[in-house]
């Protein structure tokens, strides 16, 4: 009944014509942001004044974000209805504009985080160990002085290293493309491209700068960029699956709702218009996850159609502030979250019902 009120909902979205491609929309917007991202760069290697160079980063860091959350449209081929579009723009987003492997990204977001969002033993998103906890049951298996750690300091070491985000997310990517080619059973042309563009990045942050700019200062800068983007986008990826409200749920056997699993483990998170632009569509999470393959423009449109939907059939559909949201971010490593045995109580407990004994389910 819920899937075929669901496939009514779909369609309906396809009456209204949000199922088509927005190639225009979104492709304007990612000019913008690359212009943005560029201008800023060359402000940050051109000036002297430190005042006027630090402001160029920072504008670059914008343009940089918009870019690499407008592309993440791209990557799960919502841009265009042609392949290769999607394709293109996704290898300009990803390897060179961020040095992050593409076929990484698909693996790791994709393939696991879209189908197991908060299942933990499965999507990774939630696991830091060994440096911090951010569940019960971690914090459980800790002892002596790693306990009083996780316990009384990670809350306060968490936020200063995290600018080191997209840095271990870009080794994450090494190692996974190196392995890709390594093996000649995993090996794919698309593994080559990727290795061409995570190649490309080099030449066009740190070859065509040191044109202009002595080499070491090139090297500088582009390291300084991605340390600037690490807390972003950080800011714009974490809100919907990190804060308690975003549940998490143990991995097992438990029979699986596709619609309660991405309801009870994301949460939407409301912005401005400079914050909204720049998370392009990412802060309509539950959209997002329900429709991951739309381009992002309609989801603030979709969203009312989508609460109701939630609201009628009896599925959590929560939105909170960008600040609130992320302050429940930062929660988590003081007051590590619970995680549910199964999909059924987890739903439960976000409903506000008391979880179903094993008598009930088996009735």
């Amino acid at each position: 009944m819920d899937l075929e009120e669901f496939a009514a909902l779909r369609a309906e979205f396809a009456v209204r014509g949000w199922h088509r491609k927005a190639t225009g929309a979104v492709i304007a917007e990612l000019l913008f942001s690359f212009a943005v991202c560029i201008t800023g760069y060359v402000m940050f290697l051109a000036c002297e004044s430190q005042l006027w160079a630090w402001l160029g980063m920072a504008i670059s860091t914008y343009g940089m974000l918009g870019v690499v959350t407008n592309t993440h449209t791209s990557t799960h081929n919502g841009t265009s209805d042609k392949k290769w579009v999607n394709d293109l723009l996704s290898y300009l987003g990803y390897p060179l504009f961020a040095n992050l492997s593409l076929s990484y990204w698909r693996n790791a977001h994709i393939t696991i985080h879209h189908a197991a969002p908060n299942v933990m033993g499965i999507d990774d998103d939630h696991d830091f160990m060994p440096w911090f906890v951010t569940t019960e049951a971690e914090m459980k298996k800790a002892s002596g002085p790693a306990r009083f750690y996780y316990r009384h300091v990670q809350k306060y070491f968490f936020p200063v290293i995290l600018w080191i985000h997209v840095f271990l997310r870009q080794k994450s990517s090494w190692v996974y493309l190196t392995k890709a080619l390594l093996d000649p059973a995993r090996r794919r042309r698309a593994h080559w491209y990727d290795l061409l563009a995570m190649s490309l990045y080099w030449v066009a942050w740190v070859g065509v700068p040191s044109l202009f700019v002595p080499f070491s200062d090139a090297l500088l800068a582009s390291m300084v960029r991605i340390a600037f983007l690490g807390y972003p986008l950080f800011a714009v990826l974490a809100p919907a699956h990190y804060p308690h409200e975003a549940g998490c749920v143990r991995r097992g056997e438990w029979p699986k709702d596709f619609l309660a699993l991405q309801t009870c483990t994301t949460i939407n998170f409301r912005t401005g218009l400079l914050g909204g632009f720049v998370c392009s569509g990412l802060q309509y999470q539950i959209e997002h996850h329900l429709f991951p393959n739309y381009s992002h423009v309609y989801y603030k449109r979709m969203s009312p159609h989508v609460r109701a939907f939630c609201e009628r059939m009896g599925y959590p559909y929560r939105t909170m502030g960008w600040g609130e949201a992320l302050l429940k971010i930062f929660a988590i490593f003081a007051r590590p979250k619970p995680v549910a045995p199964d999909l059924e109580t987890l739903h439960d407990e976000l409903q506000g019902r008391a979880p179903a004994t094993a008598e009930e389910s088996a009735a």
